[in-house]
This record gives C-alpha cells, structure tokens and sequence, in this order.
C-alpha cells in the first residue's frame, strides 16, 4: 500500500488546541459546539476553516494555518479564539482548557452528530465515550517520507519532557487521581492510541497501515493516534503527547520545543547523521514516569539505568537548542519553557488551588477559565508539595 507524503515546507507549523465549553453557572461541562460553529461558519461554506467540531459537543477544536514561526502560529490562534469566545459568551459559556475536566462526569456528554465520531463511538463503545479528555497537537513540517520515521523515533525520547511540561489532568470526575496526567492513561485506553512502534522506515510504515487497513481495525491512517505520528496528508510529525494547555503562553513554549526539536533532527540527518532510536521499554518507563509525577519525574537517560531530574533535562535541553531557536525566531518563545517550571506547570497549579479552598473543585474552574483570558501566572506553586491531599483513589469535593 503507497501512502504519498505530501512534503511540507521545511519546520512549518500548525497547532491544534482543544477547547472546554463551561457554563458559566455551574462550572460543568457543556454542550454548545453545534450552536457556536453554525453561527461561526462562513456563508456558503461547509464549516468555519479554523474552529471545528470534536468528539464530545462540549468541545470546539481550533487550529492554525501553514505557519512559519511559533509567533504566527499563537496569533493565528488568538485570533480564532476570540471568535469562538464571542459565540460562547452570548449563551453563557465560557472557554478553558486542560487535560481532563475536573468533576464533569463523562456519562453526561453528548456525542458530536458528525458520522464520523458516531462510527467511532459505535465501534468503539465504553472506550470511545469516555474521551472526556483535551489536548494539543503540534504539527512541522518536513519535505520527504524518508526522514519522517527517523524524526518520530528520535523525538519518542522526549515525550516525558512534552508530557510533565505539559501535564494538566490531575482530576477526573471529582477525584484527585494521584496522576500528573490522567488524560495519558485515559487515552492509551484506545487500541491505536499511545507510544508509537519503531519502525525501520516509510516502507514499514506503509506495511503495518496496510495491515490495519485491511483486517478492518482502521479505516484510515487518521485513526492511528499514536503520542507522536507522522502525519501524511499534511506532510509533518504532529506531536501529540501534550496535554490540553491553559494558555497561548504554554503552547507557544511546546510549539518551540517541537519546532527547534524536528529542525535539529532534520538538519542531522541532511549531515548524514543517524538518528537515535531509544529501547521501548525506556520509553514506556519514562512516560509513565511522567504521567505519574510531571516536573517531579525522574526519567531514566539510558539503557544501564541511569536517573535524572526530568526538570533538569528540559533545563538543558532549552540551553541545547537555542541556537536552533534563534534561527527559527522562537527564542522567546522557547524561554517561556523555563517560565512554566519557574511557576509550575498546569496540574501544580489547580492542585494548589484546590487546597487553598479545602480540596473543592469549583475553585479550580474558575482558575482555568482566568488563565485562559489573561495567559499564564506571574507566580504559581513552585516549592510546595504538588502530590494530592487526599489518600489514593479519594475523591476531592467539587461544589462550585
């Protein structure tokens, strides 16, 4: 089976951020993506070219254009989100984003009413309906099939630093989960979802879709939603390990990342270098690692079983690449990495607030919601303890 890849510009970007729908009175979760994107959608045409329907009706997914620097990537966002924000505001919703909701239960939600996600609920049952779960999704581009896998492979080893940056899903359905992330294990739930298989090459890969495609487990490679892909129609990597982000501020900072990230791969092997491809079980260790304690984690750096801070190798990894930054003009952001450490990423965030309020929820929401407009904190929970008040599996209280 020939999958074409239709090369894209060379580090070219494309985001994709996943948005909650609250109502504003009770803090929930709430259907409004049909209403909104009928309202937003251009006269004449199908669907509005930036804001799109997801899984649950309580979502509105926004994306970028072909981007060339994080800076447009992050203005192209804003710019859709102060549309769909408008929308919402006018039936009393507003906007947020994290990993999961932090009391919604997922039993409440509405299906989108597109064929699409109905085939997948269809097939997929109980795992599909409860994909009450947010994220964000980088896409850069790269010119040719042959590079692609080698990218994917080389860039697995970096998705606990994606991961406990990016870490916000530390409720689900009124619990504390103990997790960094409960999306990530919400998630691996799905047959085709979670780290991806190390392949030898484009030809491989083309194999195993094959494969998929014709016992019937897929339909279409879109179906594969493996924590870093190769996307084919696009002509990019699209890291998907990220949790949903509560602000431009923090996905500028991964944008850069896996921006200065692809650009270095790609440019080793245009030197003939080749790419590492890390042990699977490093990798596994290492995202369950940071699924567990985020910034905390300590992550294992080699086959022998060697340790180290996962704080400490984004620290060094921002120090390695900003001369790759400079040259994509993403310095700054790229230096706003270090700002999300500094006042602590989105899990230690709302689990402080949840303690400052006697472990309600409530509280919680309406921090989402205000990060979401003014961007991220000047100071947050840096130095206290980010583990869970209450005791394993205990549930917080969440009246708003």
């Amino acid at each position: 089976m020939e999958i074409p890849f239709r090369s894209s510009e060379r580090a070219s970007l494309g985001v994709e951020w996943e948005l909650q729908l609250i109502d504003r009175d009770t803090r929930e979760l709430s259907p409004g993506a049909n209403e909104i994107l009928e309202q937003l959608r251009p006269e004449g045409a199908e669907e509005h070219p930036k804001a799109k329907h997801e899984l649950l009706q309580s979502t509105v997914e926004i994306i970028t254009g072909v981007c060339t620097t994080v800076r447009e990537a992050k203005a192209d966002l804003a710019g859709t989100l102060a549309e769909v924000a408008a929308a919402a505001e006018q039936r009393n919703l507003g906007l947020m984003c994290a990993g999961t909701h932090p009391f919604t239960d997922w039993q409440s939600q509405l299906i989108s009413p597109k064929e699409r996600y109905l085939e997948l609920v269809e097939r997929m049952q109980w795992m599909a309906r409860r994909m009450q779960i947010f994220g964000v999704h980088v896409h850069v581009g790269v010119r040719a099939p042959e590079k692609a896998i080698p990218i994917v492979n080389a860039l697995c080893q970096y998705i606990p630093h994606f991961l406990a940056l990016s870490s916000s899903s530390p409720f689900w359905v009124g619990c504390d989960t103990g997790l960094a992330s409960s999306r990530t294990k919400i998630f691996e739930g799905m047959p085709t979802a979670g780290l991806p298989y190390q392949l030898a090459g484009w030809a491989e890969f083309e194999e195993y879709m094959e494969t998929l495609i014709s016992t019937k487990s897929i339909d279409s490679v879109r179906e594969v939603w493996w924590d870093v892909r190769p996307h084919p129609d696009f002509g990019t990597v699209e890291l998907r390990i990220c949790d949903g982000l509560p602000t431009l501020d923090e996905i500028g900072a991964v944008a850069a990342l896996a921006q200065c990230l692809v650009e270095q791969f790609d440019t080793q092997l245009d030197r003939g270098y080749t790419l590492p491809t890390p042990a699977s079980w490093v990798l596994r260790e290492n995202k369950w690692r940071a699924s567990r304690y985020g910034l905390d984690a300590d992550i294992v750096v080699d086959e022998k079983g060697t340790v180290r801070p996962v704080r400490q190798a984004i620290i060094d990894l921002v120090e390695e690449l900003r001369p790759t930054a400079k040259r994509l003009d993403c310095e700054a952001e790229l230096a706003d990495v270090l700002r999300v450490l500094d006042v602590g990423a989105s899990y230690q965030r709302q689990r402080a607030v949840a303690a400052a309020h006697d472990g309600s929820l409530g509280p919680v929401v309406d921090s989402l919601l205000a990060e979401m407009r003014d961007g991220l904190p000047a100071t947050g929970p840096v130095g206290r303890p980010t583990e869970p008040a209450p005791g394993p599996g205990d549930c917080a209280g969440h009246a708003a």
